[in-house]
């Protein structure tokens, strides 16, 4: 039997992992395909991207996480449900192969969504990578030097103005990790002080953290704006430009950084496949994880939509559900090869939480109160360490957090890989970079 994982993130590898322990090596072939050979750890990414982690902490090499199941590095090209087959492209030769299946489990994930708005595509940095972590904190530091060589105070203030567009929790944790990595690294630059760096946070709904207890909502804008945030509610983003970005409201916010985090949607991939798909394009499911009219084909995590016990009610796409679907899935998996049945998923959220820098957090447990400031700052800290895969990991991103108690932020720009940098090299190397 051959079973084909599409995805490495949470819900694959734990579906991957899972799937060890449910089935002898002699009763399946597990193999399982990742765009990049390591599983991250998306909770802790805005932290990176603000130079609080560092970036290799925060992965996991997705074959030191198996025991047995093939891993193949490739980006999905094409998939042919009737021939049960997966077209994949190597992520580093571009080669072409085709796996074929008996049983396929979609785990893709999903994708940073523009909502078709001008300029957001061109102008806008996502956080949904390593990449786009790395990217948005060289983006910030690269327009601190920029603003601290101007003359111009108009060029100067819109370099010095950074926008985060929503208020979900990569919204409001950017927002917060933000706040600490200009109070850290600002003393560096001479020609303006903290106080003229302007981060504004804009949210189209009327309230910070929608669809989480009020409460947490309400705190969360309360201490944002306490820390000098700019907020707008209600207002939403009409396009984007290299100069500004501009609001509904007819509000013009001249700017150079602009971090997106208004929404997702499940990886383009799954969207033209002959499924029943939801209004935002991913796969609408059974609450077995099955693919309803498509035997052997399952999907879960982001790419999915998974219905609920409650009529008209899904599971949401966060990473506290992948780590508990891929497990379900696996026995279920298990079940149907062993000619048994499968049961629905049925899972009640032990929480949420959010860190919002500065050591303060709003967390609402399972039936309980919600919880602020500090003690949920530490109980998010504490949570997401220990779920950390590897001790390695977690010594690593526990040292993190000490030093940043006793030393300031890096502010070193570090340009691996781009144009420039290639440019840069070849010169160095005394080659003509516009000989190609």
């Amino acid at each position: 039997m051959r079973i084909l994982i599409l995805g490495a993130g949470f819900a694959g590898v734990a579906t991957a992992r899972a799937l060890e322990r449910c089935l002898r090596a002699d009763e399946a072939e597990i193999t399982i395909v990742g765009r990049d050979n390591f599983s991250l750890f998306t909770p802790m990414l805005p932290e990176v991207s603000a130079g609080g982690l560092e970036t290799r902490h925060i992965v996991t090499p997705v074959r030191a996480e198996l025991r047995r199941a093939r891993f193949v590095l490739a980006d999905v090209a094409a998939i042919d449900l009737d021939a049960r087959t997966v077209e994949v492209q190597h992520s580093i030769t571009g080669a072409k192969q085709t796996l074929a299946y008996d049983q396929l489990v979609f785990a893709l994930g999903s994708v940073t969504s523009t909502f078709g708005i001008p300029g957001v595509a061109e102008h806008a940095l996502p956080l949904k990578t390593l990449e786009d972590a790395e990217r948005l904190r060289n983006r910030a530091i690269a327009s601190l030097e920029l603003a601290d060589v101007t003359t111009d105070p108009a060029e100067r203030a819109r370099l010095l103005t950074f926008v985060i567009v929503g208020g979900g929790y990569t919204g409001a944790e950017g927002t917060g990790e933000w706040i600490d990595l200009f109070h850290s690294i600002t003393p560096y630059y001479r020609s303006f002080s903290p106080r003229d760096v302007r981060i504004v946070l804009i949210e189209a709904g009327p309230l910070l953290l929608a669809g989480l207890p009020p409460a947490m909502g309400r705190y969360t804008m309360k201490n944002l704006a306490a820390r000098g945030v700019e907020i707008h509610l209600g207002d939403a983003v009409t396009s984007l430009d290299e100069r500004a970005i501009h609001l509904a409201s007819g509000t013009a916010i001249p700017t150079a950084t602009v971090l997106w985090s208004a929404g997702v949607r499940p990886t383009p991939v799954v969207r033209n496949l002959p499924l029943q798909h939801a209004r935002n394009g991913g796969i609408v499911v059974n609450r077995d994880f099955s693919v309803p009219d498509r035997p052997g084909v399952w999907a879960l995590g982001d790419c999915a939509w998974i219905p609920m016990k409650a009529a008209g009610e899904w599971y949401p796409m966060t990473a506290q559900h992948a780590i508990r679907e891929g497990p379900a899935l696996a026995r279920k998996i298990a079940a149907v090869l062993r000619g048994g049945a499968t049961k629905p998923f049925d899972f009640t959220a032990l929480g949420t939480m959010a860190s919002l820098g500065g050591r303060r957090g709003v967390a609402s447990l399972a039936g309980g109160p919600v919880i602020t400031g500090f003690p949920a700052w530490f109980l998010w800290r504490t949570y997401y360490l220990s779920r950390l895969p590897g001790l390695d990991r977690k010594v690593r991103v526990a040292l993190d957090w000490a030093l940043g108690l006793l030393f300031r932020r890096d502010i070193a720009e570090l340009r691996v890989y781009t144009q420039r940098a290639q440019e840069r090299a070849a010169r160095d190397a005394g080659l003509d970079p516009e000989a190609n």
